[in-house]
């Protein structure tokens, strides 16, 4: 069933996060892992830069993976029946590559009011704190917003390598997972990520986010589908789920997307990074 237990409610309500949940069998990963491979295979760049966004547009497994009943029960544990996939996104660090994402707040830039939503970050292949997995300030979801620096910097993941300055390092822990088991964090919550050291791809698949479907875009428009419950707001528009891999008709949706994607993560910014 995969609805979270009391423990992992309170571990996700006073630290801001909870990890591990189990929701892909290692062979369903790996069908994922195998499906980003073939896509960089045939159709070279195509998940580069901001091509890594709404995947599941554009994809039947990955669609699959965001329609996941187990990932939804525990969605349903924090934001309640009424479930709208609002946006994928790929994390994918090479080993020769030096990627990383800065502490930051998903909240800070996307746009998404009330905060009745989370981030599931689902491992395609094993994180640990070699290969760079995610880490998080514990606790720091029930502060505001922090100031963010925009840096730009080389190797940052992030749109703006927007950037939450002097976090206790102390004060965080890192999020190791297995392959197929996923964590769920607060849309407020200070978290990041380093380098990859290992001899293997470090790759995650995140729904960013599951919303409420009382959860409305103040900076623009985004693409959702209905994952869960009734929508009863229409806030947002709807695109089609993926039957086949890069339908013409799909790829159209995900420019769409991604177009108006990139006006939300830059409003209000003098200049636009590669994501």
């Amino acid at each position: 069933m995969t609805y979270l237990t009391s423990n992992q409610l309170k571990q996700y309500n006073d630290e801001g996060y909870v990890s591990p949940v189990n929701v892909l069998t290692k062979d369903e990963a790996n069908e994922i892992r195998n499906e980003i491979e073939f896509i960089e295979n045939k159709w070279p760049k195509e998940l580069e830069d901001s091509g890594r966004n709404y995947v599941h547009l554009i994809s039947p497994v990955f669609d699959k993976v965001s329609h996941n009943e187990k990932i939804l029960n525990a969605v349903e544990s924090i934001i309640g029946k009424n479930i709208l996939v609002c946006g994928t996104t790929l994390f994918i660090k090479n080993p020769s590559e030096k990627g990383f994402v800065s502490f930051h707040q998903d909240a800070k830039y996307i746009g998404l009011e009330p905060y009745n939503w989370v981030t599931a970050w689902i491992a395609i292949t094993d994180t640990s704190e070699e290969n760079g997995c995610m880490r998080m300030w514990v606790g720091s979801h029930k502060d505001g917003l922090k100031e963010h620096n925009q840096k730009f910097d080389e190797g940052n993941l992030l749109t703006r390598g927007q950037t939450v300055e002097n976090v206790p390092l102390e004060e965080t822990k890192p999020v190791v997972l297995k392959a197929g088991q996923m964590s769920l964090h607060h849309p407020k919550i200070v978290h990041g990520s380093g380098l990859n050291h290992s001899k293997d791809r470090r790759i995650g698949f995140v729904i960013q986010s599951y919303i409420g479907s009382d959860v409305d875009q103040v900076l623009g428009k985004m693409y959702v589908q209905k994952a869960r419950g009734e929508d009863n707001f229409k806030y947002h528009e709807y695109a089609p789920r993926a039957k086949q891999l890069m339908d013409s008709k799909n790829v159209e949706v995900r420019r769409k997307a991604n177009d108006e994607l990139n006006k939300i993560f830059y409003s209000g910014s003098k200049k636009i990074g590669k994501y």
